[in-house]
């Protein structure tokens, strides 16, 4: 028997999905290193990282479609890899490039997504009505989907993945190819979809502003999950401003800089960068102590991108530009 949804977000102790030491190996390339991710029930969790850091291995793993090499996962108490159709009940999946027949209608796209989960159709009305109206699709039930704009496709996305009432909602860069006011009414559709009807949202992504909406971001490099906490979490430890200095010799500015004030600065794609706090203060000094040889100085607060920077030693997009199993 399907579960009711729940009338609001709630959040608990016990983690939803919980991951453990998960590794898995292409051949000669490593996709995942010992990834540790708990999400907790009722929230909204990001992976962030950019493309080939191993995102969309993890979510396959999650969906079910991909045995690990190593580690494990339960969802609600489920055993991932030993029990993958009790899990596939409770997840709703939304892949990075569209599932929708373009030739049908949302009702034929909904009708035949309830009949791949053995319901019929008026068995899951209540649940339907509710979730168009939540989703606001009610009125256009009977458009083909190639009528639709993108952010009105990703919407019927959304519904047949909710469609039998799953536990936990996993999207891959599911704002990929949407414009900006597209991927704001997405955000506000994925809120509206975690406080009304009550599911857990699990996703991937590679813009850094969507990482900033989650309740929790897992930061992603090279396989490995480096960093785990809330936005703000991430962003506070980075315990200061950042100084930006550009300069013609950017390593001997550096290096200068920590001999003289006994700083760290790290230099990045030909900048130097400083973290501090107070770092106002230190921007006459530099100039006065370093005559000449600094072109400009930038103060900026922190950012998800200088935590990446911190943990990595790299920037964002520094090492990657292919996909992500190239």
């Amino acid at each position: 028997m399907l579960q009711s949804f729940q009338s609001s977000s709630r959040l608990t102790d016990e983690p939803l999905l919980s991951i453990k030491k998960l590794s898995h190996k292409y051949k000669n390339r490593v996709a995942l290193q010992n990834v540790n991710v708990d999400v907790q029930e009722g929230s909204i969790f990001g992976i962030l990282g950019p493309n080939g850091c191993g995102k969309s291995t993890l979510f396959k793993v999650i969906s079910t479609l991909m045995l690990p090499s190593s580690g494990s996962a339960h969802l609600n108490g489920y055993d991932i890899l030993k029990e993958p159709d009790e899990v596939r009940k409770l997840t709703g999946l939304i892949f990075q490039f569209p599932s929708l027949d373009r030739k049908l209608s949302i009702y034929e796209n909904i009708l035949y997504q309830s009949w791949l989960y053995s319901f019929s159709f008026n068995e899951l009305l209540p649940n339907i009505q509710r979730l168009l109206s939540v989703l606001n699709l009610t009125e256009r039930l009977n458009e083909r989907v190639e009528t639709l704009s993108g952010g009105l496709q990703r919407r019927v996305e959304v519904a047949k993945a909710l469609v039998h009432r799953p536990r936990l909602l996993v999207l891959d860069e599911p704002s990929a190819g949407l414009d900006p006011g597209a991927r704001l009414d997405f955000w506000e559709l994925l809120n509206q979809v975690r406080t009304e009807v009550g599911t857990t949202i699990l996703l991937t992504t590679h813009f850094l502003e969507e990482a900033d909406r989650c309740d929790r971001v897992a930061i992603m490099d090279e396989g490995r999950i480096v960093s785990v906490g809330s936005p703000v979490e991430l962003k506070t430890a980075i315990g200061g401003d950042i100084l930006s200095i550009s300069a013609d010799d950017a390593i001997t500015v550096a290096a200068e800089i920590e001999s003289q004030f006994g700083l760290r600065a790290l230099v990045v794609d030909g900048i130097v960068r400083i973290e501090l706090k107070d770092a106002h203060t230190f921007i006459p000094k530099f100039v006065e102590a370093l005559p000449g040889k600094i072109r400009s100085v930038t103060l900026s607060k922190p950012t998800l991108e200088d935590v990446f920077i911190k943990m990595t030693g790299h920037r964002f997009w520094g090492r990657h530009s292919v996909g992500e199993d190239a």
